[in-house]
């Protein structure tokens, strides 16, 4: 009869974390702690770099509210200071110009009094 090549429990295979230490070992040696220090170097450098650039978003970003809130502020101003010339125009021309039905009528009227 086969017999089957099963482990025994002192054959167990290495859990997953100690052949992956076995591994990086075997390919890397003595240079590894070497390149974990590049490594966690380069890590570091990238997060200054990234709190860097969320700091200069951050500024771009108030300066470009303080001058859209500016900006808002001097449209409103102008467009305030439009309505109040065209609102003077009208009364303007309407005080200079008579209505003519208002013309007409005033004339029909000095016409039956000059009659009468």
């Amino acid at each position: 009869m086969a017999k089957k090549n099963t482990p025994s429990e002192g054959d167990l295979p290495m859990d997953s974390s100690s052949k992956i230490e076995a591994i990086k070992n075997l390919i890397f040696g003595e240079n590894i702690l070497e390149i974990d220090s590049e490594f966690n170097t380069l890590k570091k450098e990238i997060d200054h770099q990234k709190e860097t650039l969320q700091n200069y978003i951050d500024e771009v970003r108030n300066e470009l509210m303080q001058s859209i809130d500016s900006l808002s502020t001097d449209v409103n101003i102008r467009i305030t200071d439009l309505e109040d010339a065209m609102n003077s125009k009208t009364d303007a021309l309407s005080e200079s110009k008579v209505d003519r039905k208002q013309l007409s009528a005033l004339l029909i009227k000095l016409g039956e009094n000059i009659g009468s």
